[in-house]
């Protein structure tokens, strides 16, 4: 029996997202998935593994509410902002009728989700500064229910202008959600939209505590909206979300000292950042670093396909952005250790 003949037609033809642990590779320097260099340290409190979590960890909501600077009711968490991403899809979209747009480049699983789910996509490329191309969007919002954009963006590391999402929200009003993927906005605070919930009831956030928070493999995401949204989410939502390990682990990290940790976290990473770019500017082999809001840099070098490889041979493993990007040489490198950076260094400087 083929077993391929019973999976769905769409499914067939899925690419599945191509993560970090999914390409693999055998290193000892693992900069490309924009993770935390260390672990931070946590002891288990909750022992009632015998018992269901309940759907909606109490002081997880309250906790992250309460640092968002928005009401317990207007947030809902779930395994990790991925989640959140095909949640919104499977409350507001139609399979077959509606459509989602995005703008590459840009994070690849708005595309997945939607193709997974049988859900239509729009791709309306950023201009060349990688900023919104508002009149491609404007042009194309047939049928569409949904916008993502990220900001700071995937893997590009740059903020998307506050007056752009401000004109995007008036086009989409009364015929789509925006939703503004802000799993970065820690390296950049001020630039969260946040505060526009009241003024835009269309206007979706995605948080996670993935990056600043170091806490990638908990897996603990947030969608933060206007109760209406939230309410429709519920609907869809599976009934236990996050284990009692990770409620526990996140309700730690949310209480003051912990949020105070991520603050420091979010300091030494960013000086680290400027310290890195001002190194690989110094680099025949590197082209151009391009500005970055997030705890990644984007670079373009002059051969980026040997650098990737001769890289990956020592054990210094970076994400190759060719392809999403559209420039054969670009590459994403996450903000490592200071040991780590200086090995990215060295390994260039044998190169050139």
């Amino acid at each position: 029996m083929d077993i391929n003949q019973l999976v769905r037609k769409n499914v067939q033809k899925l690419t599945p997202y191509q993560s970090a642990r999914r390409i693999g590779g055998k290193g000892n320097v693992w900069l490309n998935a924009n993770e935390y260099p260390i672990a931070p340290h946590y002891e288990l409190s909750q022992q009632t593994l015998n018992r269901y979590p309940e759907p909606q960890p109490e002081n997880v909501i309250k906790g992250y509410a309460e640092y968002a600077g928005v009401t317990p009711e207007q947030i809902i968490v779930s395994r990790g902002a991925d989640e959140a991403i095909e949640l919104l899809m499977r409350a507001f979209c139609e399979p077959g009728q509606d459509s989602i747009l995005y703008c590459p480049p840009t994070y690849g699983m708005y595309q997945v989700s939607a193709e997974t789910l049988g859900i239509d996509t729009k791709k309306v490329p950023t201009n060349k500064d990688w900023q919104l191309d508002l009149k491609g969007i404007q042009n194309n919002l047939d049928q569409v229910k949904l916008i993502y954009v990220c900001t700071p963006n995937n893997p590009t590391g740059n903020l998307i202008n506050h007056e752009d999402l401000k004109t995007l929200l008036a086009i989409a009003k009364d015929r789509a959600l925006v939703v503004i993927d802000e799993a970065y906005i820690e390296f950049s605070p001020q630039s969260s939209v946040v505060t526009w919930l009241a003024d835009y009831p269309h206007l979706v956030i995605l948080r996670t505590l993935s990056k600043a928070f170091a806490l990638a493999g908990l897996r603990c995401g947030f969608t933060i909206a206007n109760k209406p949204i939230i309410d429709a989410l519920q609907k869809v939502i599976a009934p236990y979300p996050l284990a009692v390990p990770v409620a526990d682990i996140a309700g730690q990290a949310l209480s003051k000292e912990g949020i105070k940790n991520m603050q420091l976290h979010v300091v030494n990473m960013n000086n680290q950042k400027e310290k890195f770019t001002k190194e690989l500017l110094q680099l025949s082999v590197v082209e151009q670093v391009y500005p970055s809001a997030s705890n990644y840099l984007c670079v373009k070098f002059q051969d980026g396909k040997d650098v990737f490889n001769s890289l990956w041979n020592k054990g210094i493993i970076l994400r190759d952005q060719s392809k999403s990007t559209g420039t054969n040489n670009m590459i994403r490198i996450t903000i490592g250790t200071q040991a780590e950076c200086e090995a990215v260094i060295s390994a260039l400087k044998a190169i050139e």
